[in-house]
């Protein structure tokens, strides 16, 4: 298909795309995980973990980290282990008993569970009884909600469930699935080494809306190999044919030096850089055509679905887990690799799934890194989640809040904004900022000036560990 057949809302929108396409943050925490550390200070961490106060009572996030996969999905850049071994599953779980106990010691065991993730590699890699097992295990130790405000859910390979498995997640508590798409064209699927054909997904969808959970998510990823326009807009055709009540859609990025899997994908047989860019327009234009509305960062929701509720409200977060209903102030990170987010500190535990299990064995929580936000961290972390999250800022409120002059204080910040200004993706006044629907796609460019951690702001480009923006 030539250019000139490419509409003239898209052509625009892609000419902006190539005019902000850089490497950035995605803002899932502030500061992001590059700026954790080895030697942040724990011992102060477990000081005030050991006093009385609201933070012992207050509401609690929970994620779960299960890190196995029956196989390897070439793309994949998440922290897992392929094995089929027989009985990887229950030597992690009888470990993360351990730091279950642990932790419920430490953060408190009365704070009430409003929102829960499961998410991996596959945690339906886990059998019904092990299923039953961890949430046995996490009911036992923190204060498990039945309540119909709760959220609790599930990332699924569907490749990896029955009906019978959907069954005994509702039965066990979740009321939010999250089903990895990816993609529905056989030859992507194939490229990629993850075959689901489309009538397998619709019947797993048609189970999960027969067991009445409150919403669907679908993961979707451009950029993979064979993926071009036409496959696109016939994956969006099935995609928006089941009508899930969300849809993330991710930029693959191609880094095999860091991802030995991604070293299965012929570098040739990825779509051109302008591809691309096209990829991620019929995406934003077809959802939206479609009645889905663009939350923020690739994230589309149905107008009638919380997440749409909870920004015009102000109740909408992210973290780690991307956007949510701001239902608690702090996560708790549970497994292999997970981040949690208490108080005034970030904290991961250690990565390799060896030296995981080793910390534990020992007896110590497994958490190697972390770091402490400073004073003036929270307050850029108020603006770019606030940003990330509602679409606009109060300067007003920031000022109050803070005590600060927020004008003065990031009049560099602001100038940077200013060709962004003036291509529509944001207006900017001393009330405040507030971001465009055009700016939307854009806001990990928006956010990155007041990031204190990259590179200066004059220009630079930050340094190469951060996915595309666009």
């Amino acid at each position: 298909m030539a250019s000139s057949a490419i509409p003239e809302d898209l052509q625009a929108d892609m000419k902006l795309a190539r005019k902000y396409a850089s490497q950035g943050p995605r803002y899932t925490s502030y500061p992001t995980a590059p700026q954790f550390r080895q030697d942040f200070p724990m011992a102060e961490y477990r000081s005030w973990q050991g006093t009385e106060g609201d933070h012992k009572r207050a509401p609690l996030s929970l994620y779960v980290h299960v890190p196995f996969c029956n196989d390897i999905c070439y793309y994949c850049a998440c922290n897992k282990i392929v094995t089929r071994e027989k009985g990887v599953a229950q030597k992690y779980l009888n470990r993360l008993q351990h730091e279950i106990v642990m932790q419920s010691e430490l953060v408190g065991d009365k704070r009430p569970i409003t929102q829960m993730h499961w998410g991996g590699g596959t945690p339906t890699y886990l059998d019904h009884a092990q299923i039953t097992e961890l949430m046995h295990m996490l009911a036992s130790h923190f204060q498990l909600l039945d309540k119909g405000y709760r959220e609790y859910s599930v990332e699924i390979d569907p490749r990896t469930v029955e009906t019978s498995t959907m069954a005994l997640l509702k039965g066990v508590g979740f009321n939010r699935i999250s089903l990895g798409i990816q993609d529905f064209d056989p030859l992507v699927q194939k490229s990629v080494n993850r075959i689901q054909p489309f009538s397998q997904v619709a019947a797993l969808v048609d189970c999960i809306r027969s067991h009445d959970f409150r919403s669907l998510s679908f993961d979707l990823i451009y950029g993979l190999p064979h993926q071009d326009r036409e496959s696109m807009a016939e994956t969006l055709r099935k995609v928006i044919e089941l009508r899930p009540d969300r849809i993330a859609c991710y930029n693959y990025a191609h880094l095999p030096e860091r991802f030995s899997s991604q070293r299965a994908i012929d570098r040739l047989t990825l779509p051109e850089p302008n591809e691309k860019l096209l990829l991620h327009e019929i995406i934003s234009h077809t959802l939206q055509d479609a009645g889905y509305l663009h939350i923020g960062m690739d994230h589309y929701v149905l107008p009638d679905d919380e997440l749409a509720l909870a920004q015009r409200e102000g109740r909408l977060q992210r973290n780690f887990q991307g956007y949510s209903l701001k239902m608690a102030d702090d996560l708790l990170g549970l497994g292999v690799s997970a981040i949690s987010q208490i108080g005034d500190f970030y904290l991961q535990n250690e990565r390799d799934l060896q030296d995981y299990y080793g910390m534990l064995d020992a007896g110590d929580l497994p958490i190697t890194r972390g770091c402490k936000v400073s004073a003036d961290d929270k307050l850029r972390r108020h603006i770019i989640m606030t940003l990330i999250s509602e679409l606009k800022l109060d300067i007003s409120e920031c000022n109050r809040e803070f005590g600060i002059d927020f004008s003065l204080m990031f009049a560099k910040e602001l100038k940077a904004l200013t060709p962004m200004v003036e291509d529509g993706l944001l207006s900017i006044s001393a009330s405040g900022i507030e971001i465009s629907k055009r700016g939307r796609p854009f806001l990990r460019n928006i956010c990155m000036p007041f990031d204190a951690y990259l590179a200066s702001h004059q220009g630079d480009e930050p340094p190469p560990k951060f996915s595309a923006t666009v």
